[in-house]
């Protein structure tokens, strides 16, 4: 079973908007204490509606990248996450309060990181932070050479089919690993 919420519909419908200055607007102001309710009433949903309890993952690219990372150190029966391209560092705020790097000893579950190394916004001395804090978890950080943003994305221009098809690979072996 797989799920994806719509979380940013309280604030607006991203999916109806064609700026990506109007997308990014929405999403400013959708709440992690928000995001983490509603994935919590997901995985409750799921798990009395014919989700595996002994197998709860999570995925996201981006802005999802970066929750997974939190909901990772949120939810103690998520068995494994795969964050892509996850901004991980960022100021402090009443709608986020905590980033990544913030929970990387709190994590739950093992998590793979999936980053470019050209990506100008998650620099590089920020996922070598948190390649730091992970050392000695069970989690890890992929940092794919020549490659920037939303790597996976293939409507855009920043799409690598090479690194996407490694990445999805690398996914896909990090779920079995930790769900079976």
């Amino acid at each position: 079973m797989a799920i994806a919420p719509d979380f940013f519909l309280r604030q607006g419908a991203v999916t109806q908007e064609t700026s990506i200055d109007a997308i990014r607007a929405i999403v400013a102001q959708v709440p992690d204490a928000q995001v983490m309710g509603d994935l919590d009433a997901t995985v409750d949903w799921a798990k009395v509606n014919g989700g595996n309890p002994q197998a709860l993952g999570i995925t996201g690219f981006c802005w999802g990248g970066r929750i997974t990372w939190l909901y990772a150190a949120h939810r103690s029966d998520i068995r494994a996450g795969v964050a892509w391209y996850g901004r991980l560092v960022g100021e402090s705020s009443a709608r986020q309060p905590r980033h990544p790097l913030d929970v990387a000893t709190q994590l739950r579950c093992p998590v793979l990181g999936l980053y470019g190394d050209r990506d100008t916004g998650i620099p590089n001395d920020t996922v070598a932070q948190m390649q730091a804090k992970l050392v000695g978890t069970t989690s890890k950080i992929m940092l794919y050479p020549n490659v920037g943003h939303a790597f996976h994305a293939d409507y855009r221009p920043s799409y690598d089919r090479a690194t996407a098809e490694q990445g999805w690979q690398e996914s896909v072996a990090w779920f079995r690993r930790w769900m079976s």
